[in-house]
């Protein structure tokens, strides 16, 4: 007696409806859907940016408001504009000293 294929196991397992629900479904929220599972790792990976852009910006905020406390003190100011704006008394010179790999070359063709 020869086996009809409706008798074999595996007949039986992909004519099952909830295998077929199943498979609708899963396809459906891995690839279709408006939250699939691919959108979702992307959205991980831009809210992991944004997290350490976060991150950052804070270290730099407070770097900015030491330096805020640090200018309230007169001596800091004349500090500050001295290192960063080049400014002098009346009866000073400065002197900036550059070495070569400090700066760019400037394009000889112009």
């Amino acid at each position: 007696m020869l086996k009809s294929y409706k008798d074999k196991s595996w007949f039986k397992f992909i004519s099952n409806k909830y295998i077929w629900v199943l498979l609708f479904f899963s396809t459906w929220m891995i690839f279709l859907d408006n939250y699939s599972y691919f959108d979702h790792r992307i959205l991980n990976k831009q809210i992991d940016e944004l997290e350490n852009n976060k991150k950052y910006y804070q270290e730099e905020i407070k770097k900015d408001q030491e330096k805020i406390k640090q200018l309230k003190n007169p001596e800091q100011i004349e500090k500050y504009a001295r290192e960063k704006y080049y400014m002098k008394k009346d009866s000073e010179d400065i002197y900036l000293i550059e070495f070569e790999g400090d700066t760019i070359e400037k394009d000889s063709r112009k």
